[in-house]
């Protein structure tokens, strides 16, 4: 990150202090908007935000590592989450997986090339009875087929 990038970077975790406000409660907002802007949280930013909030850096990536809609790394554009619960893998997420793995030509932790898709398993959704479940970005899937996870793959290239 160039030093123009960094101060800039700043300037923009003071404007969300102003607009969260400076204490622990803030953390997990002011993470989410730079995550959202940023598709990822560097190192930079959790000390900047930990500084801010006057929380170490340490436990502000014990929280960007907890979270699976935080990541340290950046990601694409648009990330694929696909439940990887026993329920969902009973209701057929391996086939799932490997559809949109071959759509994609990258596996599950990876990113494509042009930054505008990354794929992550995550932890429950919530939707236990509506498995295999995904999210994309925001968006909630449920009582998925391959057929119709390679169509919503295809929607967001």
């Amino acid at each position: 990150m160039l030093v123009y990038e960094k101060n800039n970077l700043m300037e923009e975790i003071q404007q969300l202090g102003k607009k969260h406000g400076i204490n622990r409660n803030a953390l997990i907002p002011i993470l989410q908007d730079i995550q959202a802007k940023y598709h990822g949280i560097s190192d930079f930013a959790q000390q900047e935000i930990g500084r801010m909030l006057s929380i170490h850096p340490v436990e502000v990536y014990s929280v960007v590592s907890f979270y699976s809609f935080l990541n340290s790394n950046i990601e694409g554009r648009n990330v694929v989450r696909l439940c990887k619960t026993v329920s969902c893998d009973l209701a057929g997420k391996c086939d799932i997986v490997k559809a949109i793995e071959r759509e994609l030509g990258i596996k599950f932790g990876e990113t494509t090339k042009d930054k505008r898709i990354s794929l992550e398993y995550t932890n429950c959704l919530g939707m236990c009875d509506q498995g295999p479940a995904m999210i994309v970005n925001e968006r909630v899937y449920g009582k998925l087929t391959p057929e119709a996870a390679v169509t919503i793959i295809n929607e967001i290239k």
